[in-house]
């Protein structure tokens, strides 16, 4: 067997160790730790929630469509694939709604394609804004985000030109 399968198993009783040897009541920390967690969680949930509940309504109501139909004349003007618009408007709402159709992307147009690899540096490139915005904000209770928030969907469209640029030339 190799080290690497011991070793969390080997981090967790270094830590446990380490505990003892500080006289620390180990358990007791742990179960101190999992209770803030469950706490943590409880707060971050309803705004998990509202935005699930959100994406959800808005892609079953075929916004998302609308959207991109509209958009996609403008995208063509610039040079930016219209494929990869629907990638582009769902990537900071969601990460697993990106991941479906990032796949949907590559099986229509291929990886090798200019979609495809565009797609493929969008998607290492942005971040779930609105996703990350909800969980770490509302862990900390931190209600006004509007900064934050023009901050991140201007680096989202960023992500979006420089994935389209490095696509075009590097390729």
């Amino acid at each position: 067997m190799r080290l690497t399968s011991f070793l969390v198993p080997l981090v967790i009783a270094g830590v446990l160790c380490f505990g003892l040897a500080k006289g620390k009541d180990v358990f007791d920390q742990f179960l101190a730790g999992a209770k803030e967690g469950l706490a943590t969680a409880a707060g971050i949930l309803p705004a998990l929630v509202a935005l699930m509940t959100c994406v959800g309504m808005f892609k079953a109501s075929g916004g998302l469509d609308v959207l991109v139909n509209a958009l996609t004349p403008a995208a063509r003007a610039v040079g930016a694939p219209g494929e990869l618009l629907p990638l582009v408007l769902l990537r900071p709402i969601s990460g697993s709604g990106a991941l479906v159709l990032f796949e949907d992307l590559l099986k229509s147009c291929g990886p090798d394609s200019m979609p495809g690899r565009a797609a493929s540096i969008l998607m290492g490139s942005t971040e779930t804004t609105f996703y990350t915005i909800a969980v770490y904000f509302g862990a900390v209770r931190i209600r006004r985000t509007r900064h934050t928030l023009a901050c991140s969907l201007a680096a989202d469209l960023t992500g979006f030109a420089m994935s389209v640029l490095l696509a075009r030339a590097l390729f």
